[in-house]
C-alpha cells in the first residue's frame, strides 16, 4: 500500500455518507473522493482508476470481470448492507480483492412501511389529489377509492418483509393469501396467510405484493400473460426488484387495464430513464427505490464503511470479509 492510499465511494446519490460518519481519520491517512451521481463507462472508469479500495452503496453499480481488468490498483471493496447480486466473487477473489459489507441494517424495516404507503397512495390515487388542491382545485369526480377492510392481499414471497407487509394487512382486515416456489401450507398458517397457487393469487388478489429474491425460477415471473390475469381493480406493488416483473410488458398491461394501477419502487435501469412508458401512464405511482433510503439505514452504512476502511488502512484484521467463492 502506497503512504497515501486513493479511496473511492460510489453511488452516494443522497450525500449521505460523509454527513451520517466521522471520515476525519480515515481523510487523515488517505484521499477520499464521494461521487453521487451514477456512473458509466469511460467516467466510471476514470473515478476508479487510480483506486486502491472503493466503498460501494448497495448494488447500484456492477462490479463484474469486464469493469476490474481496468482496475489494476484495486485492493478492497466494501459494499453496505448484507447482500449485493451485482459483484462477481469468482472475479475478485481472482484479482485478489478483498470484500466486506457493512452487515444487517434496518432496511427491511422502511421497505415494509414503504410498501404500505405506495398501497395506500395508488388506492387513494394521492398523486392526482395533491396534486389538485395544490392547484387550488376541490373534488373532480374521479373514480372514487376503494375500501380495503375485506379484500384479499396476495403476497407472493413470505419472508421478513412479506410477513410484516401480511401484519399491517390483517389489521386493515384484509384477507391474507401468500405463493412462492418453497410455500407450505402451515408455513403460511404460522404467519396468518393462506397459501394458494400463483395463477389463483393474481386472479383474485385486489393487493399484489412482491417481496421475492430473484432466481432463475422467479425472473421476470409476472410476464405479460400473468399480468392480464390481473384484477381491473387490482393493484401491483413492488418494493423488492424489478427483475420479478417482465418491466417491458407493464406499461401497456396498464394501458390495457390489467392490473388496474401498479405501485413500483424498482426498476431495470435506475435511475429511471426520462423517456420511459411508465412516466406517462396516470395508473402507476413511482418511487425512486426509496425502500431502503432511511435516515438509520444509512448511519449504519457510513458507520460500517468507516469501520471496514479504518481496519484496512491501519493493518488489523479486517471485519465482515466475505468469505471466497466455494
Amino acid at each position: 500500500m502506497s503512504a497515501r492510499p486513493r479511496i473511492v465511494v460510489l453511488d452516494d446519490y443522497e450525500r449521505a455518507m460523509k454527513r451520517c460518519a466521522d471520515w476525519s481519520a480515515i481523510e487523515a491517512r488517505a484521499d477520499v473522493s464521494f461521487h453521487h451521481d451514477k456512473l458509466r463507462g469511460e467516467a466510471l472508469v476514470t473515478a476508479l482508476a487510480e483506486a486502491d479500495a472503493v466503498a460501494v452503496v448497495r448494488d447500484r453499480t456492477p462490479f463484474k470481470e469486464e469493469l476490474l481488468g481496468k482496475l489494476p490498483k484495486l485492493r478492497y471493496l466494501v459494499f453496505t448492507g448484507a447482500r449485493n447480486t451485482q459483484i462477481d466473487p469468482v472475479a475478485l477473489a481472482a484479482r485478489g480483492i478483498t470484500v466486506s459489507n457493512t452487515g444487517k441494517d434496518r432496511g427491511k424495516d422502511h421497505t415494509a412501511e414503504l410498501t404500505w404507503a405506495l398501497i395506500l397512495a395508488a388506492a387513494n390515487r394521492l398523486e392526482s389529489q395533491l396534486a389538485l388542491v395544490r392547484a387550488g382545485k376541490w373534488r373532480d369526480g374521479a373514480v372514487l377509492p376503494p375500501i380495503l377492510r375485506g379484500e384479499r392481499l396476495g403476497l407472493v414471497g413470505f419472508g421478513e418483509i412479506g410477513q410484516r407487509v401480511a401484519k399491517v394487512g390483517a389489521a386493515l382486515g384484509m384477507e391474507l393469501v401468500t405463493w412462492s416456489p418453497h410455500m407450505t401450507p402451515e408455513r403460511a398458517s404460522a404467519g396468518g396467510a393462506i397459501a394458494i397457487p400463483l395463477d389463483e393469487l393474481l386472479a383474485t388478489s385486489k393487493v399484489v405484493s412482491l417481496h421475492l429474491v430473484p432466481s432463475d425460477a422467479t425472473r421476470k415471473l409476472l410476464d405479460a400473460q400473468r399480468l392480464a390475469c390481473m384484477r381491473e381493480d387490482a393493484i401491483l406493488v413492488n418494493t423488492s426488484r424489478a427483475a420479478l416483473i417482465d418491466m417491458a410488458a407493464l406499461p401497456e398491461a396498464l394501458a390495457k387495464g390489467r392490473p388496474g394501477a401498479a405501485a413500483i419502487d424498482v426498476f431495470e435501469e435506475e435511475p429511471l430513464p426520462v423517456p420511459h412508458a411508465l412516466r406517462m401512464l396516470p395508473n402507476a405511482v413511482l418511487t425512486p427505490h426509496l425502500g431502503f433510503v432511511a435516515e438509520p439505514v444509512f448511519e449504519q452504512f457510513a458507520r460500517g464503511v468507516v469501520e471496514c476502511l479504518s481496519a484496512w488502512l491501519e493493518g488489523r484484521p479486517l471485519v465482515r470479509v466475505m468469505p471466497p467463492p466455494a
